[in-house]
Parts: C-alpha cells; sequence; structure tokens
C-alpha cells in the first residue's frame, strides 16, 4: 500500500495520544478514588458488570480516529483489474512495393479496407493508434477512441521508398506510453551498430529467443498490430525494437502481407502523394520483373532475402520476442480473417486504487458505534 500524502499519516499519531491520555485518566481516578474498609460489600452492591465493557467504547474511538488518520493520507491499494485491451497501435507498411497488384487492385487498397472494417467492428472504447512506415515511421494518429479520425488518416496515406519495420515498432511504443504511465518511453535509446540494418544485409535472426518478461510478470493489455510486405531495409534491426517493446511488456502481432509473385506496381495518384507521375505512377506501366539470379531488380541481395518479399524468419522473431503471434495473410480476405482472429482477451492489469472513501466510511462507522455504546451503556442520567 501507498499513500498519496505520506506526510499526512502524522495524523495517525492522534490516536496513540488518545489512549494514552484514557489511561492516564483511569490512573487518576484510582488515585483519588475513596477508600472503603471493606470492598467486598460494595462490589456485591453494585450490578454485575463485565470489567471490559466500560473500556470498549473508548478502544472503538480510538481505532476509528487512527482509521481517519490512514484516510487523510489518501491510501492507495495496488490491485490487479481484469480489462479488455484499451489500446491497439496499427503499425502499416506504405512503401511503394506495397503498390503491388497481386492483390486487388493493389497491397495498400485491400490493406487499408481491411484495417478499415477491423476498427469498425470494435468496442466504441477501444482506443487505435496509427503508425505508417516506408523510410521511416511516423505516428499519424495517437491512440484515440475517435475511429473516425483512423479512418479518415487512413485514407489518406501516401507511399514512400524504403521500410523500417523497427522504427514502426519503435514509434508504436512511444504512442502506447504517452497514455499509459505503465510503459517506459523507448526516449533516446543508445543504438549500437550491431542494431542498425546494413545496406544490402538481411537482417540477422537470433538462432534462439528467451521467453518475454511479460510471460510470467503480465502484459500491458495495450498491443501493436504491425503489417507489411517486405523486409527491413534501414533503421533499427526489428529484433532489436522488439527486445525494447518485450521489455516493457508489450506484444506486437506481426502480419506478413502479398504474395511472393513478381508482380505489377501500379499506384494511384492519392497513394503516390507529390510522386504522382513518377516510376510507379498509374500511368506509368511500372513493372517489377526477374533480374538474372531471380532477383527483383533494386530489391535483392546476393544469396540473402528478397526485399521485395516478406521477410517471414525477422517477423517470426519478433513475435515471438514480445510473446505476439505471426500471421500470413496472401489476399484481402485472409487479411480481414486475421485481423478478426487478434486475440482481444481480458488481461490482468496493476493498478493504484485509492481506498480513502472506504476508509473515511469504516472509521465513521467505528466511531458512531462507539458513541452509541458509550451512551447506551454509560447513560448521563
Amino acid at each position: 500500500m501507498s499513500f498519496a500524502w505520506p506526510y499526512a499519516l502524522l495524523a495517525v499519531l492522534l490516536a496513540p495520544a488518545l489512549l494514552a491520555a484514557y489511561l492516564w485518566s483511569l490512573r487518576r481516578r484510582r488515585r483519588y478514588a475513596v477508600r472503603h474498609p471493606d470492598l467486598a460489600l460494595v462490589r456485591a452492591a453494585l450490578p454485575a458488570r463485565s470489567r471490559w465493557r466500560p473500556h470498549l467504547p473508548v478502544a472503538l474511538l480510538v481505532l476509528g480516529v487512527g482509521l481517519l488518520g490512514l484516510a487523510v493520507a489518501r491510501p492507495q491499494a495496488s490491485v490487479e483489474v481484469p480489462i479488455q485491451r484499451s489500446t491497439i497501435i496499427l503499425a502499416l507498411d506504405v512503401s511503394r512495393s506495397m503498390c503491388a497488384t497481386d492483390v486487388a487492385p493493389n497491397r495498400l487498397s485491400a490493406a487499408r479496407t481491411a484495417v478499415q472494417e477491423f476498427v469498425e467492428t470494435q468496442p466504441r472504447d477501444t482506443r487505435f493508434g496509427l503508425v505508417a512506415f516506408s523510410g521511416s515511421a511516423a505516428l499519424v494518429v495517437p491512440p484515440t477512441t475517435d475511429s473516425a479520425a483512423v479512418l479518415t488518416s487512413l485514407d489518406g496515406l501516401s507511399t514512400g521508398r524504403g521500410t523500417a519495420i523497427g522504427s514502426a515498432i519503435l514509434t508504436s511504443v512511444d504512442a502506447i506510453a504517452a497514455i499509459n504511465s505503465q510503459v517506459q518511453p523507448i526516449g533516446e535509446v543508445p543504438l549500437g551498430p550491431d542494431t542498425m540494418q546494413q545496406p544490402g544485409v538481411p537482417a540477422p535472426v537470433p538462432s534462439s529467443i528467451d521467453p518475454p518478461p511479460g510471460a510470467t510478470g503480465g502484459f500491458v493489455s495495450d498491443i501493436v498490430v504491425l503489417l507489411t510486405d517486405g523486409a527491413n531495409t534501414r533503421g533499427v534491426l526489428p529484433v532489436a525494437a522488439a527486445k525494447l517493446a518485450a521489455e516493457r511488456r508489450i506484444r506486437v502481432y506481426p502480419i506478413g502481407f502479398g504474395t511472393t509473385n513478381p508482380t505489377q506496381m501500379v499506384c494511384t495518384a492519392e497513394q503516390l502523394g507529390g510522386d504522382a507521375f513518377g516510376e510507379f505512377g498509374p500511368r506509368s506501366g511500372g513493372q517489377v520483373g526477374q533480374a538474372p539470379g531471380g532477383q527483383a531488380p533494386g530489391g535483392g541481395f546476393g544469396g540473402g532475402r528478397n526485399f521485395l518479399v516478406v521477410d517471414e524468419p525477422t517477423l517470426k522473431a519478433v513475435a515471438a520476442t514480445t510473446g505476439g503471434a505471426y500471421h500470413q495473410a496472401s489476399d484481402a480476405a485472409q487479411l480481414g480473417e486475421v485481423l478478426r482472429g487478434i486475440p482481444r482477451e481480458v488481461v490482468l492489469q496493476r493498478e493504484d486504487l485509492e481506498v480513502t472513501a472506504y476508509l473515511a466510511i469504516l472509521a465513521a462507522l467505528v466511531v458512531a458505534g462507539a458513541l452509541v455504546l458509550s451512551v447506551r451503556w454509560n447513560p448521563l442520567a
């Protein structure tokens, strides 16, 4: 138990002071008591009384004053409260490869529609946040219960070059930390070169993964749902970011979206933003073909994983590191099914519950009981 006003605990000293005053009055009363030669005769003449009965009202009064002193200090009890998940951060890949048409009309449009349907079917008190990432990550919509704001922002997303999955995880964690005092923000975490993506080198995947801290200490109720169609190309490594999320007991649910077939990439003018007449515009006829060795041009690296194909080993490692789960969806229907299957179980979250009112009521009842017994057992007349 903790106290919001710990210095007010001095008020509890009134209880022992009151008890000391009562004991002093009893001793003083005995000192000035009238001496009688035959106490047995006096006791026989008096009605039978319990020895503790005269002291019970005073004992209750002392207890009540002590409880009132505790109540003044505003005690807070740390309890585990069952709650439904309150915040879901949607981290959506908006790299140019999301314009691939292997999922009609293209990956980004299909993903946006599925996410919008998912948001619309959630309870009204669910908070959603939206993170968009390509070469970097940005918080588009801070966590809010205003689902209309999230739906509108989804319609306005435009694409960019690169895929920063790790940065998207860190941005999502900071978004949760802004509204959950139990989560420490990432802030300026020093990241060494071994935690950063090296150009043209696939992200390393650990051979073994330790159980996430939340597996034993309990996860927070907020989660990150990360949707991507490729591999990390820059910024912090996804598994390094996942470890920071796991330290904060945040689960990440990665979703790999799209097929492995080379396909045409066609973005709408809105999805291209300021590059509507660029390489992948709606009239460009841009085609992702096969380069020598089976690599997609500009995306592969010798013997490694292809940037234009979902990096499942890394995403599975992210899920295992944080206590989440990895899912794969190759079309819009599967994506909708995966989103509907995101667990919404009731979890236990530790909260500080102020119990001042309960203590004050208990103290008032105890003091009232002391007064009633005092009047009933020791009437003035």
